[in-house]
Formats: C-alpha cells, structure tokens, sequence
C-alpha cells in the first residue's frame, strides 16, 4: 500500500496525478477509449486511494479530451464471468471512494456513462460542462448498473427519475441533471477546473478536522443519530481549532464593534 510521499515514484498508465498541499488532482487518462474504466485503471484509483487513506486531502478527479468516463472497458467487461462480479471489482473501488476521508469533487465534462457516471455519483460534488451526459445505459448492454447507481441514483435525483435512467436508459443533458441537482454547478469547459478548485479552496477554509468528522456522520445510517452526532460533537468541542476559530471569530466581532463605534464618534465630533 503507497504513502502519500511515494506517489511520486509511481508509474500511473491510465491516470494523471498531480499532488497540491491540501488536495489531489486525479485526471482518467484514456483518452484512445473515452477514458473507459478497465482493470488498471481500478487499480490505480486504489493507490489513490490509499494515499488519501494515510494523509487525508480533497480529491478531484475529471477526465481527459472532453470526456469524463465512457463507462467501464466493454471488451473486458464482456469477458468477465460470474465470479467476477461477484468480487465487486468496480463496486468495491466507488464504497472506497465515497468513503474517503475529506470531499471528492467529481469534475464532468462529455460523456459520463454506465461506470464513469456510477464513479460519479459517489463523489461529493459534482460539476459540469454544457456537454455533459451522464446516465446508465447498462440494461442496453445486458447487464445491470451493479456499481452503485442501482441504490445511490434514487437517493440523489428521486426514484422516477432514476428508474427512467436505470431501466429505460434515459440519459441526462447538463441542464436536466443541474434541474435534479445530480450537478450542482454548470461551467464551460475551459472554466471546469478553476470552478473544481475554487470549491476545494472553499473547504480549504474550514476546519479539517470538522469537514471530516461531518462527511463521516452525515452517510452514518438513520439509526444512528442522533447519537453519533453528539460523539462527534463531543470530539470537535475538545479540538484546538475550535477554540481557536471560535476565539477569532469573537475577535472580529469586537473589532468590528470597536471600529463602528469609533466611527460614530468621529462622526459626532464632525
């Protein structure tokens, strides 16, 4: 398993990686197959992974020539039999994903179907081009969407919708999916990674540790509020972070105070 510092000396063949201080850039990179997810690529989303496991950052990850991911490596995928799907090869990577310790920011642009759009739904944000289309058209192909859209899709654009994708293979402009908030924000290409990067600078500027504990409560199951919510709480209260930004923010206030008041007395001597 890689450490963060060893990234660097890995020899990645389908992705990017760029490394920042407090985030991780990932681009799919294959770009001859519309960035189509096949086994290397899997395996190197784990190391990925586990460097992000080991030093928690924001991750955003996007894709190359346009296109975000076509969907899983079809001729792989043709060959794959029984006991394959049952290793869960694609699944068990997005539960990894989705779990990861601080926000994955999904940056789509094209074509982002079948397995890239189930890659996509288990990021925290997703943003988009104009040329988005995201869907899963894997009911055309014989097999089901088995990656997480079968659950993950109702519960972010409602059941209807979702059975339209899943069972009637209806796929999704930009403007449809920023309607049903499957994206939240929409950008013209060139501007996609400045927009990925100004919302990764906006969790910059929390706490770290706040943003981590509040992803992990907020997938916590049902029955486990409100009780998990008053541990978590119980941990932050005793951070350092938040009696300092507590502290900073009652000295603003009183700045403020201070300087408003001047100014009235300034004003009355006037």
């Amino acid at each position: 398993m890689a450490d963060a510092q060893d990234l660097a000396n890995e020899h990645f063949s389908t992705l990017l990686v760029e490394e920042r201080g407090d985030r991780m850039v990932v681009l799919l990179n294959r770009p001859d197959v519309r960035n189509a997810i096949d086994q290397q690529m899997v395996d190197e989303l784990h190391v990925v992974c586990a460097a992000l496991e080991q030093n928690p950052r924001v991750l955003i990850i996007a894709g190359v020539d346009g296109v975000f991911a076509s969907g899983a490596d079809i001729s792989q995928l043709r060959e794959r039999r029984r006991d394959d799907a049952l290793q869960g090869i694609n699944s068990t990577l997005f539960v990894r994903i989705a779990k990861l310790p601080m926000p994955v920011i999904a940056a789509l642009d094209g074509y982002c179907l079948g397995g890239g759009a189930e890659l996509a739904y288990a990021a925290d944000f997703r943003i988009g081009t104009p040329s988005v289309r995201i869907g899963n058209p894997e009911t055309g192909l014989g097999i089901l969407a088995a990656a997480g859209a079968s659950w993950r899709l109702k519960e972010l654009v409602g059941e209807p919708v979702a059975k339209q994708i899943l069972l009637a293979g209806l796929v999704l402009r930009a403007e449809e999916a920023l309607a049903l908030h499957l994206i939240t924000e929409i950008h013209e290409a060139p501007l996609l990674m400045e927009a990925a990067h100004n919302l990764a600078d906006r969790i910059g500027r929390q706490d770290p540790l706040a943003v981590r504990i509040t992803k992990s409560v907020f997938h916590a199951p049902a029955e486990a509020h409100p009780l998990v919510d008053q541990l978590a709480q119980g941990i932050l209260f005793e951070s350092p972070a938040k009696f300092d930004r507590m502290q900073a923010f009652l000295d603003r206030k009183a700045d403020k105070k201070a300087q408003e008041a001047a100014n009235q007395a300034d004003g009355k001597k006037n």
